[in-house]
């Protein structure tokens, strides 16, 4: 049979809602100076954070998320939910996954739901998962969310990983496109290095190294970091993988409106700007009053950036596994939550 007619047009991710949420205590580099060897300049100028939101007790990273959740979709007007896809390295327990809990919580009770763990990049892959899942036609409507509380999995005295990590969730709503909205989500550019996992990883508590006695006096279930290693490869990774996206895109540098990277430090951000010849005026930044807050890191810049409906976004981050992952947006119309 020989088929008629204009083929249907094909599906496209949008985003309709945003959200986040921040714990109320904020450490500043002072608090840290007076319990570790480090001072307020040192951290400020290797790398350009000031101050971090740190969970107290009882605050985990499901009620972070279920926060950010309900913000974006409130931004989003409400509606039906298809699924929650949430980024997290620091999950609640480690089994189950969290995502089912958020959905609950939030009163979606029954909707699909899975987590994504990578890190830093683990956003950059929910943002990923979520828009295949729209464009596949199996979904219409997600929710995705980057929630991390870095604190339960840094050690306090460690001055190289301590100054650097806080706690906190961004969220948003991303749904399918209808006819005349502005915005989209896409292309992407993803990558790994597993021969170099070492470099960031926390070696105690997984199939490899069960929790004991000893591991948990040994620091075994610290997040353990070489930086100089990690900058190297943040920078040139990040650098390569956004030049990738524009490529795909059909776009060069000068057609990019805003730069969103992952809230490393503002050292790796400034060198991953400079080395793709974008100004500053034009690189989102907000690392000096969060920290690196991992897989919340990008969606708290968006909602903290100056964006409008329209503008091209490059998001571009860099965590362990080794894992990257970049991202083209064109931003749509939004209503604040």
């Amino acid at each position: 049979m020989t088929a008629t007619g204009s083929p249907p047009e094909a599906r496209r991710a949008v985003i309709a809602g945003l959200g986040i949420a921040v714990p109320p205590t904020v450490v500043t580099n002072h608090d840290l100076a007076a319990r570790i060897d480090t001072s307020d300049e040192w951290v400020r100028s290797r790398t350009g954070i000031s101050e971090r939101r740190i969970a107290e007790p009882g605050l985990a990273t499901v009620d972070l998320a279920v926060e950010a959740g309900a913000e974006a979709l409130k931004s989003a007007g409400g509606g039906e939910i298809d699924a929650v896809v949430l980024a997290t390295m620091t999950a609640d327990r480690t089994c189950p996954a969290s995502a089912p809990e958020v959905a609950a919580r939030l009163g979606l009770s029954g909707t699909a739901a899975f987590d994504v763990n990578s890190a830093c990049s683990g956003f950059v892959y929910a943002l990923a998962s979520a828009s295949g899942l729209i464009a596949a036609g199996i979904f219409d409507r997600l929710l995705v969310i980057g929630a991390d509380t870095m604190s339960r999995v840094v050690d306090p005295t460690d001055r190289g990983t301590a100054v650097l990590f806080g706690d906190g969730a961004g969220a948003i709503v991303l749904r399918n496109a209808r006819p005349g909205d502005i915005g989209q989500v896409g292309p992407f550019d993803f990558g790994s290095d597993g021969e170099r996992s070492d470099l960031l990883a926390i070696a105690g508590g997984g199939s490899r190294q069960p929790a004991t006695a000893e591991s948990v006096a040994a620091g075994a279930h610290y997040l353990k970091m070489d930086g100089k290693e990690v900058y190297r490869q943040a920078v040139s990774r990040m650098t390569d993988s956004s030049r990738r996206v524009l490529d795909a895109a059909g776009i060069g540098i000068d057609d990019v409106d805003w730069l969103v990277p992952h809230q490393a430090n503002a050292r790796i951000m400034t060198a991953v700007a400079d080395r793709l010849g974008i100004p500053p005026e034009r690189c989102v930044s907000n690392v000096a009053r969060y920290g690196n807050t991992t897989g919340a890191s990008i969606p708290l810049a968006l909602a903290e950036g100056d964006l409008r409906p329209g503008q091209r976004i490059l998001l571009t981050s860099f965590g362990a596994g080794l894992s990257w992952g970049s991202a083209l947006l064109v931003w749509p119309e939004l209503n604040a939550p």
